[in-house]
């Protein structure tokens, strides 16, 4: 927050008002430049846009007329910008430098009236785009001093934040000490880090990461599940070199007729030669339907149709590949 310093003499100030009267001036020349050549560009068939631009144009010219008047008003009389504040009023703005940070969180002052303040104090503002996850920004204030400061951007995707890589490698430390991810994201937070939208870090974006690192906090989670005597439709498909959308597409159009298993919610398949030779002739054609029927916990059954497998000459279709839901 800029500070009011203290006060010098009355010539020293006269100087510094009659400087930053001069920078107004200047900076109302460059608004009413800046404005006058995108109307001088603009296309004429584009009336609307157009009458803006002028409108835009008239009012900086408006500003800058009254500001030069001003001024020579003030060169003919030969006074100083402005009288030298009296000592009261001097004490009274450095008593309003000293409160002012701690008003500006309150409701003492309005919207409006901190962005008429702040319009006051400050020159320029001079942003650049550094990097794609934030803006470098300086203001420079009208007594001469700078503050800089980094202003954080929402991006897209994980991989536009530059310390996702050190993110990463510091889940696997905060992993290895039991950290639950809520808390390890409170820890990344304080660390420095941030989602991809947010200037903090969620706990989704450390499961996210978590998981691509194959990091996980249940046994189930990185163990698939194992059915004694049985094939599971991941399994049964990566015996037969086939994607498990084709398997659960058949079972949804009915080619493949079984239930889940009520024990463990998975379609179960005998493991055994004949179950992947019957897929295999299926998926020739050779055979138009296989029915298998869910496994009692005591006993494994497979059969086809009618206690065997059905023979016929339509072969399945090929399914769509996005079909089906992994077991």
């Amino acid at each position: 927050m800029l500070e009011i310093g203290e006060f010098s003499s009355g010539q020293h100030q006269a100087e510094r008002l009659a400087h930053a009267q001069a920078q107004h001036l200047e900076r109302l020349r460059y608004e009413a430049d800046f404005c006058a050549h995108p109307f001088r560009h603009v296309d004429p068939a584009h009336r609307h846009v157009a009458a803006e631009l002028e409108r835009a144009w008239d009012e900086a010219l408006e500003a800058l007329k009254q500001a030069e008047a001003a001024q020579s008003q003030r060169d003919q009389a030969g006074a100083p910008p402005e009288a030298a504040l009296s000592p009261t009023l001097q004490a009274a703005f450095r008593a309003i430098g000293q409160k002012l940070p701690e008003l500006w969180s309150t409701e003492v002052l309005s919207q409006p009236q901190r962005k008429a303040l702040l319009r006051c104090l400050i020159d320029k503002v001079v942003i650049q785009r550094a990097r794609r996850d934030q803006i470098h920004t300086r203001i420079v204030w009208r007594g001469g001093e700078t503050t800089t400061f980094e202003v954080p951007v929402a991006v897209g995707a994980l991989r536009d934040l530059p310390t996702a890589h050190e993110m990463a490698q510091q889940i696997r430390v905060l992993f290895a000490e039991g950290k639950s991810d809520a808390e390890m994201a409170q820890l990344l937070t304080q660390q420095g880090y941030r989602s991809p939208r947010q200037p903090y870090v969620l706990p989704s974006t450390v499961q996210g990461i978590r998981l691509k690192l194959g990091l996980m906090q249940n046994r189930s989670q990185s163990h698939p599940r194992q059915v004694p005597g049985y094939l599971t439709v991941p399994q049964l498909a990566q015996a037969l070199a086939i994607k498990p959308h084709w398997v659960y597409h058949q079972i949804k159009r009915g080619a493949v007729t079984t239930t889940r298993d009520s024990a463990t919610g998975l379609y179960l398949f005998p493991d055994a030669p004949e179950t992947l030779e019957a897929f295999r002739q299926f998926r020739a054609g050779h055979l138009s339907q296989l029915r298998y029927d869910a496994p009692p916990h005591s006993r494994t059954q497979a059969s086809a149709s009618s206690g065997g497998l059905s023979e016929g000459a339509a072969p399945p279709c090929e399914p769509d590949p996005g079909t089906g839901t992994e077991a």
